[in-house]
């Protein structure tokens, strides 16, 4: 009789905590899938921004970073002073790469993400050298209405439109991942899940590109295949976040 106590208190205690394991999983992210989604955990990813630091980061032409720029709720944000010019780019540079990061935009606003930045004296702005992947409030920024479309969110700015409108609201996040390859000649800009701007990034195609928009005759415009990530000041509110990078070899 004993033993058939002990046997069936055994039973409950291991259906007890067989069920309390089972809920954890169901209810929760398994271990195996969280690790595997963080960019640090994986040797591919790099991280440039995760909401505690701007260590990856610095001034465009300085070694600090503009105070117009702080970190709120795990997001970076630019909020515009008296003065203009205060964008930023990575410490680091970068050739062929993946480029992934969300952000969002305040009502009416306008900013940029930039990559192949030749940081100089000769240039005062990150967007002499640096193609522009358009960062802007499609519903009530003018500039988002004109040049058919290569001026919209997503756009390669004033050169590839977007293939369709999938951005979000001012206020809302958006996921862009951004891809440069060099070795492929191929580049493209992936908003929220959609691929919406194809483009080649050297070569004739991509001069040709640039003589057909308002950078022809841009001295240096385009013209570095390794070079800064830069995000923009436009004078308008903006954030971003979980910012990360995969280079391409």
């Amino acid at each position: 009789m004993k033993a058939n106590r002990i046997l069936l208190n055994f039973l409950l205690c291991t259906l007890i905590f067989g069920c309390k394991d089972v809920k954890e999983t169901t209810t929760g992210m398994s271990t195996d899938v969280a690790t595997s989604e963080l960019p640090d955990q994986n040797p591919d990813w790099q991280v440039l921004f995760d909401g505690s630091n701007f260590d990856a980061w610095r001034g465009y032409n300085s070694e600090t970073m503009p105070e117009e720029w702080s970190i709120e709720d795990w997001a970076m944000v630019f909020t515009p002073g008296e003065t203009h010019g205060h964008n930023i780019i990575t410490k680091e540079k970068y050739n062929s790469f993946i480029l992934s990061l969300e952000w969002k935009i305040s009502e009416g606003g306008n900013s940029g993400i930039f990559y192949g930045v030749y940081e100089d004296t000769l240039f005062h702005e990150a967007y002499q050298t640096g193609p522009e992947i358009q960062v802007i409030d499609n519903e009530r920024h003018p500039d988002a209405k004109v040049a058919n479309g290569t001026h919209s969110a997503g756009s390669l700015y004033d050169m590839i439109a977007p293939s369709q409108n999938v951005v979000h609201p001012a206020g809302e996040w958006n996921e862009c991942i951004l891809e440069v390859n060099h070795i492929t000649n191929q580049g493209s800009v992936t908003l929220n899940g959609v691929k919406i701007v194809e483009f080649p990034v050297e070569g004739d195609a991509w001069n040709s590109m640039v003589e057909n928009s308002k950078f022809k005759g841009w001295q240096g415009f385009g013209a570095y295949s390794n070079g800064h990530i830069g995000l923009q000041d436009h004078g308008d509110k903006v954030w971003y976040r979980n910012i990360k990078i995969k280079v391409l070899n």
